[in-house]
Formats: C-alpha cells, structure tokens, sequence
C-alpha cells in the first residue's frame, strides 16, 4: 500500500511539471515567493510521503508544522531543481482571490482548483470561498485570478437580480458604492494591504460603557476600571421610524453615567451592526428608519457624545466588543467570541488583542455545502451560519429527536422548553445540543482557515445551562479524534466569572484611549 501511494505522488508530480504554474503567470510573484521563504511555520505544506522523496536533496529546509494538517512543511534555501519541485509548488496558488473594502484595504486569500474535469466543484468551491471572504472581511469589489470561466459565472451571480443579489445589496449598503467582481491578470493582481485597529483594554480615567440592545440598553460608568454605576433601561429602537428615539435613548443613557462621575474622558459603545469608524451602516437597532434619513443615523454616536461634552467615543461591533471582554479576562489575545441567540454573532481580537476591521458577519457565511442544508429565509442561502448556531437549530433539530413543539411557540419559547428537558436530563434533549457541539467543531475547521483562534469563547442563550455544557464537550470531543493539530491549539470554553465580571458595558468603556 505504501509503494502504491509513494508511486501514485510521484505520478501526480510527474503529471504537473509542465502544467502548472499557469501560464503566463508567474506563481512566485502570485504567492509573494512563499516557497523561498519562512519559518518553521511557514512555507509550502507538503503532502503524505513528500517528506521522504525531499530529505535527500539540499535545495530545501524540511521544518515541523502545526499549520499543516500533521504534515511538515518545506522552505527553498535560494534555488531549487524544478524537476524536484514539492506538489504545493506546481499547484499554489491556482486560484488567488482578494476583496477590497474601505480606504484601500485589501485582504488576499490564496486557494487551489482541481482540473478541468471537475468544473462544478471547482465553480462549487470558488463562491462559497468568495460568500466566506464577503461575510467575514467585508468588501465592494472582489478580484478574480485564474480561471475566467469561473470569474465570469460568478460576475453574473453577484448582481442585481443574480442568485447573490442579497449579498451584493447588502454590500453596496455599507460601502455605498456598487459592488463588483473583477477578472484580472497577474499585473493587476492587488497585493494585501491589512490595517488593524488598537482599541480596548484601556481601564485609566473616568468612562462610560454603552451597550445598545435591540429590547435593552445598558450603560456603566466606570473609574480606573471598576464600576461605580450600572443600569439596564428597557426600550424599543426596532420599532421606531424616527432615529431621534434612538438618538434621545442614547444622549440619556450618556448623560445618566456621566452624573455619576467626576468628568468623562472617553465614551465606549458595544451595539450590533457593521461600522465603518462611528457610523452604523447596517444596525438591527435602526431597522425601521428609512433611508432618506440614513445620514441622522451615521452621525448618531458622534452627535451623543458632543452633549456630553469634547470626549473620544469609540463604537464598536458587539461581538469585538464580547471578544474584548474575553481577551481582557483570559489575559491574552487570537480570541473569539462566537454567540448563539436570535442569530449568530461573531466577533474577534487577534494576538495582539487588536480589531481586524472585518465584518465578521459570520451569520450569512456558509458552513454546510450540503444541497439539502437548512435554507435563510433573509438572505435566501443555503448552510449559512445562523441556522446552526442560534434558536432555528435547536427548533430544526427538536423534532429529529422525537420531540414535538406547538408552531404557535416562538424560537425563544420553544427553545426554553428543549432546554427544561435537557436539565431534566432526558438523553433525546440532551442530543440536540450535542448535535450543535458537532457542528461547532467541524466549523471552527473552517473559521480557523480564515482567523487566528487560540480561545473561543461560546455565548448566548443557546449555550446556556447544561445544553451550553453539553456543546462545549461535543465540540472538544470532535476536534480531538477529528482536528487533533487545531484541538492542541484552541480552547473552547464557556465565559467564566472573570468574563461576566469584565461585561459588555465594562469592556466597551475600555474602547477609546484617553
């Protein structure tokens, strides 16, 4: 079996030495010469048997990975014999791809397509890698390098009227400008061009701490890091047409803190939405106010502050701002915080515990290719995050289990019933949220292709209780027989009392640098 796999390697490298790279592209200049360059991290990934028909030869360094599925990767010393080439080499990348949202900023992913013969997985494979970048990086245009036939299909996809027009609307609605699906050649290929955001974990001075929720909003005001006022106001702002509700919401819940302090010098916000700076460009808390009036909604932070005086204000996306939360009380960064609610919610902090100014709007970004998987009724998708990861997969799942629920519960309602039979004990409950756990693992796969996940966090109402348990062990159970290289990297973990102790309001007051 051996010899039949080392002969079939050799045939597959035999088979691409004049294929591949494409011409007339230069592969170096497309991977920024990744061959020739790295660490023990870094480099080309070999595969199964590579390693034995490469340790001889002296044009290459073979180093340990933990990025490489259990499989070393190989680093050029300066020059190689191409006939000697590893099977990464031929093939990487076939497929760039890159989005391009605000200011410049250009995130690159680097992929590869099988031949020819596989067309429809191939064009399978390319938009649900593009559907993955647009929901977690975020962008207006999208570059297209290698394959025409797949560019050009995926142009007339992601239109107005297309199968992708949600996705394509919602875009044009944060970036206002028209989105795009570029075909370019290796010249015009953009480089990446990344811009993390330092902010958080700032406790000096007096601050305030907003959350705005869609039925609640909660503010703290907080010296030199401990809270010395906190309140929870209910309020209504998905209903209102008119942004000064939202807008006098927002000044009282400022002005209530700031009575409670010295002085004020910085303002956080935690609320949910996409934000580019202050300004939410999409928020569910302004969901019924009209576009003729977006313009109100956009300068409505930066407006609130001004009452209160001439502060900072930093607003950020809930789920950074929970991600945050979690790297301020773990003490360390590539943090995670994923929860499951009415939706899914992401946010995250890499190493440094800085923002990417990404989306990461991981609720409408596929997680099952299946073509018979759980279909959005928003976006129309198929396998999108949030039928996993929230309310509908616990009322999807309910009757596999052999439990019935009236249609007449809401998500919520029928979603508390699961979870009275799960701290009951009852095995068949017990099994839906060890079903999520499953999911969770195999996506985290997934999402760690795309993030830096050292600690994931797991929120909301779904992993509450013995069912949020039962999740988390499911999730560690699969990694481990599974992903046993991403198992001995990422803790998987519900927030302890160090987390609750930190809060949302508390970590979004952490936000501004004074």
């Amino acid at each position: 079996m051996k010899n039949n796999f080392k002969s079939g390697l050799q045939k597959a490298l035999d088979e691409l030495e004049n294929i591949t790279p494409l011409k007339p592209f230069n592969c170096g200049k497309l991977c920024s010469a990744r061959c020739c360059s790295g660490d023990e991290n870094d480099g080309m990934g070999l595969f199964p048997g590579e390693k034995e028909l490469l340790e001889s030869s002296t044009d290459f360094e073979i180093n340990d990975s933990e990025g490489n599925f259990g499989e070393p990767v190989v680093v050029c010393r300066g020059g190689c014999d191409r006939r000697k080439r590893p099977l990464a080499c031929r093939i990487f990348p076939l497929f760039p791809l890159a989005v391009e949202r605000e200011n410049g900023l250009v995130t690159v992913y680097e992929t590869k397509l099988r031949g020819p013969a596989f067309a429809e997985a191939n064009y399978r494979y390319a938009e649900r890698c593009v559907k993955m970048l647009l929901w977690s990086v975020g962008g207006w245009r999208v570059y297209l390098c290698g394959d025409d036939a797949i560019a050009k299909r995926m142009q007339d996809e992601y239109r107005a009227g297309g199968k992708r027009e949600f996705d394509v609307g919602f875009m044009q609605d944060v970036y206002e400008r028209p989105f795009e699906i570029v075909l370019t050649d290796e010249a015009s290929f953009p480089q990446a061009h990344e811009q993390t955001r330092k902010v958080g974990g700032h406790t000096n001075g007096c601050r305030i701490g907003f959350d705005a929720g869609g039925s609640d909003r909660k503010v703290s005001a907080v010296i030199d890091g401990k809270t010395v006022y906190s309140e929870e106001v209910v309020w209504h702002p998905k209903t209102s047409e008119d942004p000064q509700y939202q807008y006098d919401g927002i000044v009282a819940a400022f002005k209530t803190a700031a009575s409670k302090l010295p002085r004020v010098d910085g303002i956080g916000v935690s609320s949910a939405g996409v934000f580019i700076g202050n300004a939410p460009m999409v928020s569910s808390i302004f969901l019924k106010v009209p576009r003729a009036r977006r313009e109100e909604v956009k300068t409505v932070y930066d407006r609130a502050a001004r009452e209160i005086g001439d502060v900072p204000i930093v607003v950020a996306n809930d789920g950074d701002v929970s991600a945050l939360a979690g790297s301020m009380s773990l003490g360390e960064g590539s943090v995670m915080g994923l929860a499951m609610g009415t939706s899914e919610a992401v946010g995250y902090v890499n190493a440094d515990s800085n923002l990417l100014g990404w989306f990461s709007e991981l609720a409408f970004a596929p997680v099952d290719l299946n073509e018979n998987a759980m279909r959005d009724e928003w976006s129309g998708d198929l396998g999108v995050g949030c039928k996993y990861f929230s309310q509908d997969a616990v009322s999807k799942l309910a009757p596999a289990a052999g439990i019935a629920l009236s249609e007449s519960l809401t998500p919520a309602e029928k979603l508390k019933e699961v979870q009275k039979l799960a701290e009951q004990g009852l095995p068949y409950a017990l099994e839906i949220f060890k079903s999520i756990g499953v999911y969770l693992a195999h996506t985290l796969f997934l999402y760690a292709r795309f993030y830096d996940i050292r600690n994931l966090i797991v929120l909301g109402r779904v992993a509450s209780g013995v069912g949020g348990e039962r999740i988390v062990s499911e999730c560690q159970r699969v990694l481990k027989e599974e992903y046993p290289a991403l198992a001995q990297k990422l803790r998987v973990m519900l927030p302890d009392e160090n987390f609750r102790r930190v809060g949302q309001s508390m970590a979004a007051a952490s936000l501004p640098e004074v």
